[in-house]
């Protein structure tokens, strides 16, 4: 073979494997505007496991702003959040994940963007920050934080808290922030999850216990009384808070069917199954953030 057959045979293994790899490059997305997608969201991940969150919103706004049409706008939206809450912007993190569950309702991501929503909406209602679910209600000479509670159909606990109130002193002209709208309730008893809303909007979902049997009734009901600590009267004794035998746990939302309401317990392995007398269960810790933003008069509607 001489040298100029020898050139041209190396020039054609060197052209097939260029072909071939980038075939290969094409197939994993790599090149054209897919690849600079997936680019842009490595350089991402790179930027946010350095702590470089500045660096990292940078590249996924821009993945976002200029390949709308990427298969990887669902991760990169989920990603973009988590750095706005890395770095205590809990409300563009809600914006962010608000558009996440409008834009990509199919997603495979949409099980965990709901599960960190529903941390930050409560974060943001109960921290000092005002946003568009939110208004500035100025006190008025005789008002307390339970009148004022009861006339925004909101909770003394919300005041408090999204105010940095230790105590219940409040003077006039002082501007208290409150939550705009209504809270609802919706328990899927065939998924066991209760699913709370805010002006139809989600705002967290919860998993729970319901009544075994399908005794859990169904309908649109409201909740009557709220209870902490509950005494639990059963046949023949009175069970006391602080009991172990308690299945009340800490707290009670009554409804208005006589005997049923929602309550906690210590029995974490109950949640997600049919399991009651009839009740709706939640762990102590789920209840006592429920208890603490939604007032007496919310709607609960249970469906099988």
């Amino acid at each position: 073979m001489n040298r100029q057959t020898l050139m041209r045979a190396v020039l054609v293994v060197v052209g097939v494997m260029g072909a071939g790899l980038l075939v290969w490059a094409g197939s994993q997305g790599w090149i054209g505007p897919q690849g600079a997608a997936k680019r842009l969201l490595g350089s991402a991940q790179r930027a946010s496991q350095q702590g470089d969150w500045t660096g990292a919103q940078m590249k996924l706004e821009e993945l976002i702003g200029t390949q709308p049409d990427s298969p990887w706008v669902d991760d990169a939206l989920l990603a973009l959040s988590n750095v706005y809450e890395q770095q205590q912007q809990m409300a563009e993190a809600r914006r962010v994940y608000q558009l996440l569950l409008e834009r990509f309702p199919g997603s495979s991501l949409i099980s965990q963007a709901q599960s960190r929503l529903g941390a930050v909406n409560v974060a943001v209602l109960f921290s000092a920050a005002v946003t568009d679910a939110d208004a500035l209600y100025e006190v008025k000479p005789g008002d307390t934080l339970g009148r004022i509670a009861a006339a925004h159909h909101t909770t003394v606990d919300i005041l408090k808290r999204a105010n940095g109130l230790t105590g219940d002193l409040i003077h006039p002209r002082q501007k208290l922030k409150m939550p705009k709208g209504v809270f609802r309730l919706l328990v899927d008893k065939s998924q066991n999850e209760l699913l709370m809303t805010q002006n139809n909007q989600f705002f967290k979902s919860y998993l729970v216990a319901t009544g075994e049997h399908n005794s859990t009734p169904v309908g649109t009901f409201k909740i009557v009384n709220k209870v902490p600590n509950p005494v639990w009267y059963r046949q023949g004794a009175v069970v006391p808070p602080d009991s172990p035998e308690n299945i009340l746990g800490t707290r009670w939302l009554g409804l208005n069917k006589q005997g049923y309401g929602i309550h906690g317990s210590v029995d974490l392995t109950a949640m997600g199954q049919q399991v009651t007398a009839g009740c709706v269960r939640m762990t102590n810790a789920d209840v006592e953030e429920l208890f603490s933003i939604v007032p007496t008069g919310t709607e609960v509607t249970i469906v099988d």
